[in-house]
């Protein structure tokens, strides 16, 4: 008796994190303000706009297929639960992050110069 693997369930999606190097600063990025730790060439604003665009894409997903569930149109189930799941989670993310922003932004005024 053997067990087959889930297939597809893949990380092809997902890019790693690469850490800063410690002891390395690009000063040129620091002056503009548009640091690139993982050196990908993206500025922190272009990620947080692709991140709220790829958001926005997964209710949209998940919305139609509620919408296909509610009308009997939906052949498995299962495609809208785990679409709306990616969309609770997505959302959930982008609320930490925005909310881990407004912390930062806050601190910063806090600071006296």
């Amino acid at each position: 008796m053997s067990i087959s693997g889930i297939a597809g369930i893949g990380a092809s999606g997902f890019t790693p994190y690469v850490a800063p190097q410690v002891g390395t600063t690009d000063t040129t990025s620091l002056s503009t303000g548009t640091s690139d730790v993982t050196g990908t060439g993206k500025a922190f604003g272009s990620m947080v706009l692709d991140g709220l665009d790829k958001l926005e894409r997964v209710q949209d997903t998940s919305d139609q297929l509620a919408v296909k569930a509610a009308t009997g149109d939906l052949n498995a189930i299962h495609d809208y639960t785990i679409a709306a799941t990616e969309a609770n989670v997505t959302t959930q993310l982008t609320v930490a992050v925005r909310n881990k922003a407004v912390d930062a932004f806050n601190e910063i005024m806090r600071m006296q110069v």
